[in-house]
């Protein structure tokens, strides 16, 4: 196994190149809409290994209605009664989209398990199920991408720690990340015993060494990007046109509007 690399990456050169990196998503973008490409990308992984902020550097220049985020919670009664994929697949992409599930169907193998939601029959299923269920999505003409995040003991200890430490971070520490440190061996057991049986060729398992965020950031991105051939379909410069005259029409005052308070003066 290679040797992790633990050196921080400077930060001049990880905005440039994250920039760069987000004008060939722009690009990417378009080529899925107008080729009408289905795609979904899966990230999962340990707690606090970074898979929310990978998310939130890609979608930051994306359309929306293009490129969407699904985050699930907890399934409701009415959910845990049906098939178990049933509640991910009204979320699959449609031609033209692509859809990143921050968590998805993974949850089985990895939480579930090892905190005992699902019965050992219920996960002995998912795991003959779930290549079959993901062959069929690429037959069906989607792309299935699955990025799996992993980071060290000592690291996630780290961001633990810091998340305790800051107010608008407090809320990603939920009693399961809590409760998870204590389960480090049985989750490593899961995760090894899920690639055995979901590694496939239609959609294997891409690995993403997160010990340092800015370098995973890029790494995943640039990978992204090398998994889908597409070309530069951005459009041509375009000369606005001079701005529509009022021709008589006569606002109303600004008075009649309730503004904002301007806090900051």
């Amino acid at each position: 196994m290679a040797e992790k690399k633990t050196g921080k990456i400077d930060n001049k050169f990880y905005l440039k190149e994250l920039e760069r990196l987000q004008i060939e998503l722009v690009k990417l973008q378009e080529w899925i809409k107008a080729k009408d490409l289905k795609v979904v990308v899966l990230f999962e992984g340990r707690d606090a290994a970074g898979k929310g902020g990978v998310i939130k550097r890609i979608t930051q220049v994306l359309n929306p209605r293009i490129c969407r985020v699904v985050a699930l919670g907890t399934p409701t009664e009415r959910e845990k009664t049906q098939w178990y994929f049933q509640r991910y697949v009204p979320h699959l992409p449609a031609a033209g989209e692509m859809v990143l599930f921050d968590r998805s169907w993974y949850n089985r193998a990895g939480v579930e398990h090892v905190m005992g939601f699902c019965t050992p029959e219920e996960y002995q299923e998912f795991l003959r199920s779930c290549p079959q269920f993901e062959r069929m999505l690429v037959r069906s003409g989607i792309m299935v991408i699955k990025y799996w995040f992993s980071i060290s003991d000592e690291v996630q200890e780290q961001r633990f720690q810091a998340r305790l430490e800051t107010p608008t971070k407090r809320w990603k520490l939920s009693p399961m990340d809590l409760e998870s440190r204590q389960r480090w061996v049985e989750y490593s057991r899961a995760k090894d015993e899920m690639f055995d049986h979901t590694d496939i060729k239609q959609a294997p398992w891409y690995v993403v060494e997160a010990d340092v965020k800015k370098r995973a950031r890029l790494n995943c991105i640039s990978h992204l990007l090398s998994l889908i051939p597409y070309e530069d379909l951005t459009p041509d410069t375009i000369e606005l046109e001079p701005r529509q005259e009022s021709k008589g029409y006569v606002r109303p005052p600004f008075s009649d509007q309730t503004f904002v308070p301007d806090y900051y003066d």
